[in-house]
């Protein structure tokens, strides 16, 4: 398998699965983001509105109806956190003074947030810090759908609570003072595009401390494109113990089944609508108008 150096190390990291995230180098990870899902049906979310503002201000109210997504708890808890900790060891590639490569496993671990679309399982996005085992310096990985400009990059504000209460509710405020984080995008692949910084401790201090994490991107169109990210529970999941993979790779496996069934469910009714068109038509009737949705008491 091919090996990419660490930027300002001499560790190496091979190319290999980690959780479904591919690992790479500190500024090349793809993001296999497809194989980790939010596993609990609650986590479902809606899909991000798009802007057509210019501006930041303008572009951050999308948040207004997002749900944070809850991650799957160990031993059968209560879904809390939009955050997951995840570890597995993997193959790192260290370079001795002769430069010759030899091979050890480290740890690595990701505290992970994504949002799904809950008809078709898709990832709208992703956000992950990556800490290896034995390096000092982490590393901050956002994902977003394919289809955005790529020159752009991304661009990510931290939000405290009473500002993304304002956000979630489209009120106006003043955030002319927040420096928002820029990102470059360093690949695409079939899950979507992933840009990637290094973690500086104000940046982790920040997410500790904010609300939410506004990621806005440019469309093929020239439109912002506004990606709410909340950070409840980041602080715990950084610090705490990571999950049982098993457990997570089962309840992903079980919400993904639910998406199946919903779109196969979907599938039928169109099937359903197209053929009871078709009938009308060849009797000369109009077609029956679509069910209204039934109302939650």
């Amino acid at each position: 398998m091919a090996a990419l150096q660490d930027e300002g190390s001499g560790t190496m990291i091979e190319t290999t699965r980690v959780f479904g995230w591919l690992s790479n180098s500190a500024r090349a990870v793809t993001v296999a983001v497809c194989a980790l899902a939010i596993a609990s049906g609650a986590a479902l979310a809606q899909q991000p509105a798009k802007k057509d503002q210019k501006d930041q201000k303008k572009a951050a109210p999308a948040a207004k109806k997002e749900q944070p997504a809850a991650a799957p708890q160990a031993g059968g808890e209560k879904p809390q956190s939009a955050w997951v900790k995840l570890c597995e060891k993997a193959p790192i590639v260290l370079r001795d003074k002769e430069g010759k490569p030899t091979r050890e496993q480290r740890n690595i671990c990701l505290t992970h947030h994504e949002r799904l679309d809950g008809n078709t399982g898709l990832v709208l996005v992703s956000a992950a810090l990556r800490q290896v085992e034995g390096e000092e310096k982490q590393h901050l990985m956002l994902m977003v759908p394919l289809g955005m400009a790529i020159g752009p990059g991304l661009r990510a504000t931290i939000y405290n609570a009473d500002m993304w209460d304002k956000i979630q509710k489209s009120e106006k405020f003043d955030d002319s003072k927040l420096e928002p984080i820029k990102f470059n995008y360093t690949l695409c692949h079939p899950a979507g595009c992933t840009a990637e910084i290094e973690a500086t401790k104000e940046i982790i201090e920040g997410f500790k401390a904010g609300a939410g994490l506004m990621v806005l991107a440019i469309n093929a169109q020239g439109q912002i494109v506004a990606f709410p990210v909340p950070l409840t529970g980041f602080s715990e999941a950084l610090d705490g113990q990571p999950i049982d993979n098993q457990k997570y790779s089962e309840a992903r496996k079980a919400l993904m089944t639910q998406i199946a069934e919903r779109q196969q469910q979907l599938a039928e009714e169109a099937r359903k609508r197209q053929a009871e068109a078709a009938a009308a038509a060849k009797d000369g009737k109009a077609p029956p108008a679509p069910a209204a949705p039934a109302q939650k008491k």
